[in-house]
């Protein structure tokens, strides 16, 4: 029997049925569609396909962090249990959600000092955030207790590698995730724009393809370059927002590079997608550390700061 219970939550996009078992619990970040307020559920009650054909009608929806009250409730429901606890958090880089989260933490902690719960900044996004959460569950269930498992979070998530093909910028421009000029630049030259979650959390643009076919060649060189033979596993995600013979693509070419791949496919959510638009391919494995390609003073800023 696993010795804890995992709290996610909803941008960690992976298939409903991933993430449905007993111990799990989902938190769900809301969203608004014209107009109306939903709760990510995974594509449980929306499909991914009248989401995204909203958006291409000209819907532009919009997101907000998950509320006080909901992981209130979710925090004391684990005390109530009385099972160790490990919440997996949406990045810190993109949403205030994590400091929410904190702030309650230490409120529980005032109140139930013996109780073990731990709160962790993945600092991943979306599929990214979907493989790793994958994998701690598939550490639980070996048998790691809360404590164990939160150290191997704050390790393991910085060998996530991930690189994802937009189909343009204006849908992060719109939500204040790149700068104007940037999205302005990319439409003028034409070009499928390549990013990546850095080692902080945060969204970062890393090149550009010349149309969606070079775009995928690109995704594949990159787990070509970067993937880790020892991995915790073989498998590969392969997220898309409604495209997907796009990702049929994706994967074909990836089996070219190493026909032992394991896939796991995933729908880019909600509220991903509502800053990523439609057409959005991504590619995720175990691969290198990210902290090996920071900067010098980036390093040394991390360390001034704490971080690691």
């Amino acid at each position: 029997m696993p010795k804890c219970n995992l709290i996610i939550d909803s941008c960690c996009d992976l298939p409903p049925q991933v993430v449905d078992r007993e111990g799990v619990y989902l938190l769900k970040f809301p969203y608004i569609l014209d107009g109306q307020t939903f709760e990510d559920d995974l594509f449980q009650s929306v499909s991914a396909p009248e989401f995204y054909d909203a958006m291409r009608k000209g819907a532009e929806p919009s997101t907000s962090q998950i509320s006080m009250p909901v992981i209130i409730d979710a925090f004391n429901a684990a005390v109530d249990s009385g099972i160790p606890t490990v919440y997996l958090a949406f990045t810190s880089g993109m949403s205030g959600s994590y400091d929410v989260a904190m702030l309650v933490y230490e409120q529980v902690r005032a109140a139930h000092p013996d109780f073990e719960l731990y709160v962790v900044d993945t600092r991943l996004a979306s599929v990214a955030e979907g493989l790793f959460v994958y994998e701690a569950v598939n550490q639980r269930e070996k048998g790691l207790s809360a404590a164990e498992l939160a150290s191997w979070a704050e390790e393991a998530r910085c060998f996530i590698n991930e690189e994802f093909m937009v189909e343009d910028l204006e849908a992060l421009r719109r939500g204040g995730r790149i700068p104007g000029s940037v999205a302005v630049a990319g439409s003028a030259l034409d070009v499928k724009p390549l990013l990546n979650i850095d080692a902080d959390g945060k969204l970062a643009l890393v090149g550009v393809a010349r149309g969606r076919k070079k775009g995928i060649k690109q995704l594949a060189e990159y787990f070509q370059k970067n993937a880790a033979d020892n991995g915790p596993s073989r498998y590969v995600a392969i997220g898309h927002a409604d495209c997907p013979k796009d990702a049929q693509r994706l994967r074909d070419a990836l089996l070219k590079v190493d026909e032992n791949i394991m896939f796991l496919e995933c729908n880019i959510g909600p509220v991903i997608g509502s800053h990523v638009g439609p057409g959005m391919l991504a590619v995720v494995f175990w691969g290198r550390d990210k902290r090996e390609n920071l900067s010098v003073a980036d390093r040394i800023a991390r360390r001034v700061k704490g971080g690691n």
